[in-house]
């Protein structure tokens, strides 16, 4: 054996060699055909093809066959015994060319490869007729990187894969083995020497928590029957239509008789019938993107690609969204590329470097979350996070991704103190990378597949979040109006003696309401570490708190934007929700709970129903105060338009306890108006105070040629409409 050889040699034994296939598989040396194997578990070897015995040279497992040059076929098996009576019989892995196209390659260096979860991890594949598995991961670090799994006994020495060149991409075929292999990458860092054994960060499958393997997806399709959803969803004009999202967290909604999770398919066939009874129109779910620990709600992501599999398998998710859809819900899913875990089998120093992550601390960790923060500069990483955005959408036909923190994401100094972060190239907190990156994804994403839409939680004053990106834009399709949020709880928990103080909390949010596509959130942050439920947050006995709960239902019904509500804010949850129990159903036994249940459902229907009440959500056009200055009497009113010149609608919301008898605003037409939603209803447990039909009187008023004289029921909101004109 040469010296060159023996060199070689060892470094196979040792798993440190980094191109194995230059010295195993099949070569012509001294113009005859070599076969080399290295087969640690081996007592005997041979050459299934020729049935020739190979012989051992080297006692730890390498052996060796050498003959004619045209002796074998391209691809040969081996077959060998382990000296404990069991025979294996396979390809030999090392005889099969690259199998990930130099063009995939060179557009994922790029971060030009939207679809780089089709040649990354793992996949079903075929070679001339010859089944097995490819694999292929990012580690530019690595020295080496082998596949381990059940079917090597966990043994990074036995299939250590192929590095591309310098593209940091390693690849293996592994003939022979199937879906439903459990498996994960062993990768040596070539400057420290430390071994590691990863996770795939491409998986699109991984086993049930606390275990951590990734697994062999199945590549047999799914079955879809929606084709009808998305062929409306693409050419929706949805800026004009009612969005109504209930927010789910699927562990805790409701679960089976032993307290156990449902699967997907349950789920679906329980939630979906509930969603359509409320009248909301889509599904928001907390991250089901594979997580470690169920605390983190899923938003400390480990697997990007993969729907967690504490409910089922990816067809069964699959069969959620089928289902949604089928049903006219559309679904959309929280994703969080803002931060990831440090959990130590996941990304965190994937190849012994700082790959994913920023290796200055100042830049790369989030104190606050405990979590690290990607490098959004390195295409590889950008391309990452972009190619599982449209992972979700195509594979999944997710409708939309609600983005989480992306404050956190676009500020370098976010919850930084003076000397705890760098400053950008031009001296500034705005992190370039991270905007260069979100402005790829919701191009990439809408530009692929209209009316898939893109949601910001950005908690900031930052512009132009949902403008387009070709006009300085983030290009979001959507945005969390967190500022509107704060304000109206903040208002809506003191005591209403004390509101007339603090009246400008309730208007100052129409000053910026059109300047972007907004969301109005009442999530499941609002309702956590001690915040307390909705209804708790509200003053008052009993009746008053339920008065007041649904006065701000109301109140966010009749307001410009689109809706939000997290589950069990629907019926007045009394506790704070708690991710580990189910919700609170008990409750809708009690009226005051069934009746604020049933007024979200009515005012599901009647902001469906009624175009002034959605079709201009994000424009000024839809929008008019009567009177926004009666903080004396806490009371606002103001005007909701549609389309057309006499579809308009009448809202006027009294947030004190005192009834207002003989309540005058200002009306832009004469005719007779109807009463058609009161919050103080008695079907909803309130005290029945308010008005059948008005007629406006030839008397201006507030600007206006026409005047109503109304009767405004305690802590209650109505709702009027013109019969005639």
């Amino acid at each position: 054996m040469r010296a060159t050889n023996r060199d070689d040699i060892q470094r196979i034994l040792d798993a440190r060699h980094h191109d194995p296939f230059s010295l195993l598989g099949s070569h012509v040396e001294q113009e005859q055909r070599v076969v080399r194997a290295y087969l640690p578990y081996a007592a005997q070897a041979w050459l299934d093809d020729l049935d020739e015995p190979m012989e051992k040279v080297h006692d730890r497992g390498i052996f060796e066959w050498r003959g004619p040059l045209d002796a074998l076929p391209e691809h040969y098996r081996l077959r060998w015994d382990d000296g404990h009576g069991q025979e294996h019989i396979d390809y030999d892995p090392y005889s099969f060319g690259p199998v990930v196209s130099d063009f995939d390659i060179h557009l994922f260096n790029e971060g030009r490869h939207w679809h780089a979860y089709r040649f990354l991890g793992a996949h079903a594949h075929e070679v001339n007729g010859i089944e097995g598995v490819r694999f292929a991961v990012w580690a530019p670090s690595a020295e080496r990187v082998s596949v381990v799994g059940d079917f090597n006994r966990w043994d990074g020495r036995c299939h250590t894969m192929r590095v591309r060149g310098g593209s940091g991409v390693w690849e293996f075929f592994l003939p022979g083995l199937e879906p439903g292999a459990l498996y994960k990458y062993e990768i040596r860092n070539r400057d420290t020497g430390v071994t590691q054994v990863k996770t795939d960060p491409y998986g699109q499958r991984f086993e049930l928590r606390p275990q951590t393997a990734a697994v062999v997806h199945d590549p047999e399709p799914f079955p879809w029957s929606d084709e009808a959803w998305l062929q409306q969803r693409a050419g929706d004009a949805w800026l004009h239509r009612p969005m109504s999202i209930y927010e789910v967290h699927l562990g805790s909604w409701r679960l089976g008789s032993d307290g156990e999770f449902l699967n997907y398919r349950e789920l679906a066939r329980s939630l979906v019938p509930y969603v359509k009874e409320m009248g909301f129109t889509h599904i928001e779910l907390l991250p089901i993107t594979e997580h470690p620990f169920d605390g983190s709600w899923g938003y400390q992501t480990t697997g990007y690609y993969a729907p967690t599999s504490r409910f089922g398998s990816p067809d069964d998710f699959r069969d959620f969204v089928n289902h949604c859809h089928e049903q006219g819900i559309g679904v959309l899913l929280d994703w969080a590329p803002g931060h990831f875990p440090k959990d130590a089998h996941a990304l965190a120093r994937f190849d012994g470097s700082a790959l994913y992550e920023h290796e200055d601390p100042r830049m790369g960790e989030h104190r606050d979350w405990g979590t690290l923060i990607f490098n959004y500069g390195r295409n590889e990483v950008r391309n990452f996070l972009v190619s599982s955005a449209m992972y979700w959408v195509e594979e999944f036909h997710i409708d939309g991704l609600r983005v989480d923190a992306v404050a956190s994401m676009l500020y370098l100094n976010y919850s930084r103190e003076e000397g705890e972060w760098v400053p950008n190239k031009f001296g500034g907190q705005e992190n370039l990378d991270a905007i260069e990156f979100l402005r790829d994804l919701n191009s990439s994403v809408q530009g692929n597949h209209p009316g898939a839409l893109i949601m910001a939680e950005e908690s900031t004053s930052w512009p132009q979040v949902t403008r387009p990106t070709w006009l300085g834009g983030l290009g979001f399709s959507l945005k969390w109006n967190m500022g509107w949020m704060n304000d109206t709880l903040e208002y809506i928990k003191k005591d209403p003696i004390h509101r007339h103080y603090h009246h400008d909390q309730l208007t100052f949010g129409l000053l910026y309401a059109f300047t972007e596509n907004f969301v109005l959130p009442f999530s499941h942050d609002e309702v956590v570490h001690g915040k307390r439920s909705l209804l708790y947050r509200m003053p008052g006995d009993e009746w008053q708190r339920f008065a007041n709960l649904r006065l701000l239902y109301t109140l966010m019904w009749s307001y410009p934007g689109k809706k939000l509500l997290f589950m069990g804010c629907e019926y007045g949850q009394g506790n704070e929700w708690d991710d580990a129990r189910e919700l609170e159903w008990y409750l809708l036994q009690f009226p005051f709970h069934s009746g604020v249940k049933q007024l979200v459902a009515d005012l599901n229907a009647l902001y469906a129903r009624e175009g002034a009440l959605h079709h201009f959500d994000f424009e000024w056009q839809g929008f008019e105060w009567i009177d926004c200055h009666d903080a004396a009497q806490s009371v606002l009113s103001f005007i909701r338009k549609g389309e057309e010149k006499n579809d308009f609608i009448l809202t006027a919301l009294n947030f004190t306890p005192a009834p207002r008898e003989g309540y005058r605003i200002g009306v832009p037409a004469p005719g007779r108006y109807r009463e058609i939603f009161n919050s103080d209803s008695h079907f909803y447990g309130g005290s029945n105070l308010g008005n059948l039909e008005v007629e406006a009187e030839d008397l201006p008023w507030m600007g206006r040629p026409y005047s109503v004289v109304l009767t405004l029921p305690p802590l209650a909101g109505i709702l009027l409409k013109p019969i005639s004109t």
